[in-house]
């Protein structure tokens, strides 16, 4: 079957978001072919009837899905169950819930999964535990005849992945990864661009992402910074990324090559910023008075709450040195992929630099995307920053076409976190009523594998040298429902000669 034959679009949908983007003004239509499809809360409008909630992992990515569950999305669904491994974040959860709805939930140990499936009887399971335990939740769920939402990344390694594959197909229950970048306004309107041919035919993508040290750093004091737990920036973190370019080329990888290193997170560093050594935590370290990484979990009453307060029933500590020895994740990686529709693509993630966000560059047949967004100041849990949240005046989206004038085109905004993302992603899982998604954002067990699995066979190319075939690591995953591409083969309009002999006008704005 050839490519074009797989990329037969099928139609995922969300409420209009008419008052939070300028979408409105785009006078976007469903395209010929695209079907809206139903969700895991399709049934629940125009009765009492909520869907019914378990959720395992109360750490502080089930903030997310609390509040929304507790607040707007309540007539919707509503929590029937708990779990966790933790007893005291499990019930600060709970108390949250009852504060929040009026409803006691009823909670269950980590040990306790399928009695919470079988007593409390949820339509849906929500998963957001550490990312190497996703998979075993999602399986048994589906087992179990529950629809999942899973956070990203869907699981850590090819033979995980496999197993969630086998068994949605064996189960035929849905299985929801929540992406919510491809759902901010910005990242949105890139597509739009590339789906409408402002651009021709995409031949290749640079793609840089950067981390701050605030943000950064974070990931070196949790349980992120070993890749048992997380697989790494290149599974954890950037499986956004790498669906994202999934999902605007509406392609998936093929080969991969990848280098990486760690060179700024280790103890050498500390030393080189006047430190003596580098300490186990921040909580108990001699000199964190003169730490600029310090985290104080003592003055953060949200990550007091959550962490410090319940780190005697796990051992975990939320505020681990970032320069300690024991980290095995990398804070420098390039990546190199080819499509299967032969687009180039160069990527790279950078973990302490002095800006948060992004710049990804599309070249074309008929000229160039140049699009970039720097995000806010963010910690994790740390109370008063939104994660992903644009900075004003700092992003831009560029068109160039071939020997015309470069423009800047008016960016389509939202507000919150992930640049507008979530509250849109938000109405796409719970709302009962939706309309058809042009943009096919939705994303279900065949996007959460290609996105992890470029990150996968990065680690793999960074342990090995050499150069991995994505189709090598999973078998049977099914191409993604994905929006139609300008065409490949057609003619192109060729360039003016005009500019051949004069220097060309540069016009933005």
């Amino acid at each position: 079957m050839s490519n074009s034959d797989n990329r037969k679009s099928a139609g995922l949908s969300r409420r209009d978001f008419i008052s939070t983007s300028a979408i409105a003004g785009a006078g976007v239509l469903l395209p010929p072919g695209l079907r809206a499809a139903d969700s895991v809360f399709a049934g629940a409008a125009g009765g009492p009837t909520r869907k019914r909630i378990a959720h395992v992992g109360t750490g502080s990515r089930a903030r997310f899905y609390r509040d929304a569950i507790t607040g707007d999305y309540a007539p919707y669904a509503q929590y029937v169950g708990l779990c966790d491994n933790n007893p005291g974040r499990l019930n600060l959860f709970q108390a949250k819930v009852k504060a929040a709805s009026g409803e006691q939930v009823p909670i269950f140990g980590a040990d306790d999964f399928d009695r919470m499936i079988g007593v409390t009887k949820p339509d849906v399971v929500i998963v957001t535990t550490v990312d190497s335990t996703h998979a075993g939740y999602i399986i048994r769920a589906m087992e179990l005849g529950c629809d999942v939402i899973t956070e990203k990344p869907m699981t850590t390694d090819a033979a995980k992945c496999q197993a969630i594959i086998d068994t949605q197909k064996r189960t035929g229950q849905r299985c929801i990864v929540a992406f919510n970048y491809r759902y901010s306004p910005p990242r949105t309107q890139v597509k739009e661009l590339l789906m409408s041919g402002t651009i021709g035919e995409v031949l290749s993508v640079d793609f840089h992402w950067m981390l701050n040290t605030h943000h950064g750093a974070d990931y070196f004091r949790r349980w992120h910074s070993q890749k048992k737990f997380s697989g790494g920036l290149m599974v954890h973190k950037a499986t956004h990324h790498f669906d994202l370019v999934n999902w605007w080329l509406s392609a998936v990888p093929a080969t991969v090559y990848a280098n990486g290193k760690r060179e700024f997170y280790v103890p050498r560093m500390a030393q080189r910023f006047g430190l003596t050594s580098a300490h186990e935590r921040c909580l108990t370290c001699p000199e964190k008075n003169r730490c600029g990484f310090v985290l104080d979990l003592e003055k953060r009453e949200s990550l007091k709450e959550l962490y410090l307060d319940n780190e005697h029933h796990d051992g975990y500590f939320r505020d681990r040195c970032v320069f300690r020895d024991g980290i095995d994740i990398e804070d420098t990686m390039n990546v190199v992929v080819r499509y299967d529709n032969d687009v180039t693509l160069s990527y790279s993630l950078n973990a302490f630099n002095a800006w948060e966000g992004y710049y990804v560059i599309f070249n074309g047949t008929k000229g160039r995307i140049e699009h970039k967004v720097e995000e806010k100041i963010y910690i994790n849990d740390a109370g008063g920053t939104v994660q992903g949240e644009i900075e004003s005046g700092a992003a831009y989206t560029r068109v160039m076409p071939i020997r015309g004038r470069a423009r800047d085109v008016e960016m389509w905004t939202g507000e919150g976190g992930h640049g507008g993302g979530d509250v849109l992603l938000l109405d796409d899982l719970f709302l009962p009523e939706k309309k058809p998604d042009r943009y096919l954002r939705a994303a279900d067990q065949r996007s959460g594998a290609y996105s992890i699995l470029t990150g996968v066979a990065a680690n793999r190319a960074m342990a090995t040298g050499a150069p991995v075939q994505v189709a090598e690591l999973v078998q049977g995953i099914g191409y993604p429902d994905y929006a139609a591409m300008p065409d490949r083969d057609g003619l192109l309009p060729m360039p003016g000669k005009g500019w051949l002999h004069e220097e060309p006008e540069r016009e933005v704005g």
